[in-house]
């Protein structure tokens, strides 16, 4: 059973804000007490720590939910309660965040140590010490925690490689591989030997390095999810430079020439920038027989399918990763490459991290935005929703009057009165919030 996971859907629940605290001085000596009810405490966030030691998302495979801590209670003689601490969930370099609903890309992790934050913790509840005015010197309002962000993430992690390894499987991917870094994949002589991703750091001469990446092997239709090869497309959109590596021994009865037009037509399907990239052909299995007759037949296809002069001709290596024959060359032109591309952006700027405003609630007849939804159950009752409106009425403390009546002035200021009144709202009607109900007075 392999242990590597490279994509996975969790959620993640921030803790809720403390509530406010309702409460007076009461001390000998002290005519005047007044109001004493400390804040609650922050609420406890989840963030994403890029781990540079994790290479999978497993940790996330039975452990899908994360809740975040609560803040602590406000309390008598204004003391506040205190902040929950945050919580940090490790992931590897080169996982991308994106929302599960959405498909709206969130952060693109790439750096040991970067972080994220997943969900944002609700702030405290104001106690009733913040709500003394002049008019009011003693009031009986405080306000609940605000809850934490709820949200379904989808995590995808993509290796981090300079150098993409793509072919048919056994082709010689994972040999030239071993022989060229310090990678020890597992080889066997069998089709799929590959079925995760392996990396290895590849030293040319004194100086140059660059990172290779092995991936699982790609077959006709992968871009649809046939086979292993959805699960490689997706880590070689990081890479900078293609070694196409291609079996001219043609075993199986194999077309060398087809397989490179079949792999071309897969990364395509898939997503028309990997075609950016460019591609060094890695004629592999030269020492076999009838190789070099392969060889021969596949250049002259590839001029006439690119044109004898053209700049867009792909260099030939001619390599046997079995006897290490041709190497040098090969690597010498990938780190030479390497230093003329640039890196290929993952996502547009304008699709990751950018600021959406939302609105809740649409009106039909003006076609004016509104921060609430409204709609009508049955004759007599209306139904309240959005997102902020919600939040606000989970924030408030409907065990005290004056709450109450806060609540009320806030859905009036947010124009929920006018709306319901708009739509028909008559006297006497009944309007629902979550559970709460209360009758609409015109």
């Amino acid at each position: 059973m392999s242990l590597f996971l490279d994509t996975v859907k969790i959620e993640v629940r921030a803790g809720k804000g403390g509530d406010g605290a309702v409460a007076f001085r009461h001390e000998k000596y002290v005519p005047d007490g007044g109001p004493a009810g400390g804040d609650g405490g922050r609420g406890g966030s989840i963030y994403l720590l890029v781990d540079g030691g994790l290479n999978t998302l497993m940790d996330f495979r039975y452990h899908r939910i994360w809740k975040g801590n609560p803040g602590e209670k406000g309390m008598n003689k204004g003391m506040h309660g205190r902040g929950a601490e945050d919580i940090y969930l490790k992931v590897p370099e080169g996982t991308t965040v994106k929302d599960a609903e959405t498909g709206e890309v969130l952060a693109d992790l790439r750096q040991n140590g970067e972080t994220f934050m997943a969900a944002k913790g609700g702030r405290g509840g104001r106690g009733n010490i913040r709500f003394a005015t002049h008019n009011n010197p003693a009031p009986e309002v405080a306000e609940n925690g605000e809850p934490g962000e709820d949200k379904t993430l989808l995590l995808e992690l993509r290796v981090l490689a300079d150098v993409g390894l793509i072919g048919f499987p056994s082709v010689g991917k994972s040999t030239l591989l071993s022989v060229i870094s310090n990678a020890r994949p597992k080889i066997g002589a069998y089709h799929f030997t590959t079925i995760t991703p392996n990396i290895g750091m590849v030293r040319v001469g004194y100086g140059a390095s660059f990172v290779v990446a092995d991936m699982p092997g790609l077959i006709e239709g992968a871009h649809a999810g046939a086979g292993l090869g959805i699960e490689f497309l997706r880590h070689i959109e990081r890479t900078r430079v293609l070694l196409h590596v291609i079996d001219m021994s043609a075993a199986d009865g194999r077309d060398p020439w087809e397989d490179y037009l079949t792999i071309n037509q897969e990364l395509e399907s898939y997503n028309l920038r990997l075609m950016e990239r460019p591609q060094i052909i890695v004629a592999n299995k030269m020492d076999q027989p009838e190789a070099a007759d392969h060889l021969q037949e596949f250049k002259q296809k590839l001029i006439e399918k690119f044109g004898e002069f053209s700049d867009d001709l792909p260099q030939i290596f001619e390599i046997s990763a079995l006897t290490k024959k041709g190497l040098t060359g090969l690597l010498n032109a990938t780190a030479d490459l390497l230093e003329t591309t640039p890196e290929f952006p993952l996502y547009d700027e304008d699709e990751a991290g950018a600021d959406a405003v939302a609105y809740y609630g649409f009106d039909e007849n003006d076609g004016k935005k509104l921060e609430f939804t409204v709609y009508k159950e049955n004759d007599s009752t209306w139904i309240l929703g959005g997102e902020k409106l919600k939040r606000l009425f989970m924030m408030t403390n409907f065990d005290h009057d004056e709450s109450v009546m806060k609540f009320a002035r806030q859905l009036r200021s947010l124009g929920v009165d006018e709306e319901l009144r708009s739509r028909g709202a008559r006297d006497g009607d009944t309007v629902r919030i979550e559970k709460f109900e209360f009758e609409f007075v015109d």
